[in-house]
């Protein structure tokens, strides 16, 4: 989950029924965000176990990321709806508009939160032990933009939860590859909440919302997102290093870094009309390329199905 996902989307039509406004609501497809590099973290963990996929287990990951996902947003989207109601851009959310009541949102959450927390309990004892580590900054982080002009660390520190999760659910023991892949994770994503926060620089510093846009300007969030960025990259071949990755990683990589020389050549401090394409496109594009390129190096390096 990110704050910043999908929010220029219209409230569903009054026919719609209620499951499906909820979706909309927490905007489930976008999932695409956070899957593919928990995917990255369990096949490794797979390939350095014993070279065989686990069906059942990548399953169950699928099924506690997207859970936790849903639980986030929901959470997200019944705490800001106030501050939603207040700008234009978000002013079509379906808690605003009424779509969808607070006690819906709320079902829909604890239901989500249920699942990952079953998907846990399945894995093993320790990922359902650690589930609070994953949930508690989840709830916090839309309290963040109330109390300091850093809430995207906040949101990167809660992301970066989810290939460390993955990797715990497949080997049940902790590792320092995971730990690397979960910050890139959480730096990448931290990034690029800098630049979608630009477009609501006027509203934040209107109604006192907290970011680091509103606080420092876009030109310094653009250049903050930059060297998330750079340092995201570097933590990434530093991850294939040390996971011994191929060369397939490495062409996925190169891949990866020239989108990101694209997103930060579209986006400029006096020009955010093609903001929406860095955001959806680009990172979207990042993250399953980098996915498609890490499974082809581990099928190559022995890993069966």
């Amino acid at each position: 989950m990110t704050a910043a996902e999908g929010v220029l989307d219209p409230g569903p039509a009054p026919s719609q029924g209620r499951v499906r406004a909820f979706l909309r609501l927490v905007l489930i497809e976008h999932s695409v965000f956070a899957l593919p590099f928990a995917y990255i973290a369990a096949l490794t963990a797979m390939y350095v176990k014993d070279e065989r996929l686990d069906w059942w287990k990548l399953l169950l990951v699928t099924v506690a990321m997207v859970g936790l996902r849903t639980f986030a947003m929901a959470c997200n989207r019944i705490i800001d709806r106030e501050i939603d109601a207040r700008n234009p851009r978000t002013a079509g959310r379906e808690l605003v508009t009424g779509a969808v009541s607070v006690r819906s949102a709320w079902t829909g959450a604890l239901v989500a939160l249920a699942f990952f927390l079953g998907a846990a309990a399945l894995l093993n004892p320790l990922c359902l032990a650690l589930t609070p580590v994953a949930v508690v900054p989840m709830v916090v982080y839309p309290y963040g933009k109330r109390f300091t002009n850093f809430p995207h660390a906040i949101l990167g520190f809660a992301q970066a939860m989810g290939p460390v999760g993955a990797w715990l659910a497949v080997s049940g023991s902790w590792s320092r590859d995971a730990v690397v892949l979960g910050l890139a994770v959480g730096v990448w994503i931290g990034g690029f909440d800098l630049i979608f926060a630009c477009q609501d620089v006027m509203a934040d510093r209107a109604h006192g919302v907290k970011s680091v846009p509103a606080r420092f300007g876009v030109p310094a969030a653009l250049h903050g997102a930059r060297v998330c960025h750079v340092i995201a990259t570097g933590l990434l071949v530093a991850y294939g290093l040390m996971t011994h990755a191929g060369a397939l990683w490495w062409a996925g990589m190169a891949i990866v870094a020239v989108a990101f020389v694209y997103e930060h050549t579209i986006v400029r401090p006096h020009d955010l009309s093609r903001l929406n394409r860095a955001f959806f496109t680009v990172n979207g594009v990042i993250g399953i390329v980098l996915f498609f390129f890490g499974l082809l190096d581990l099928i190559s390096r022995g890993l069966s199905w």
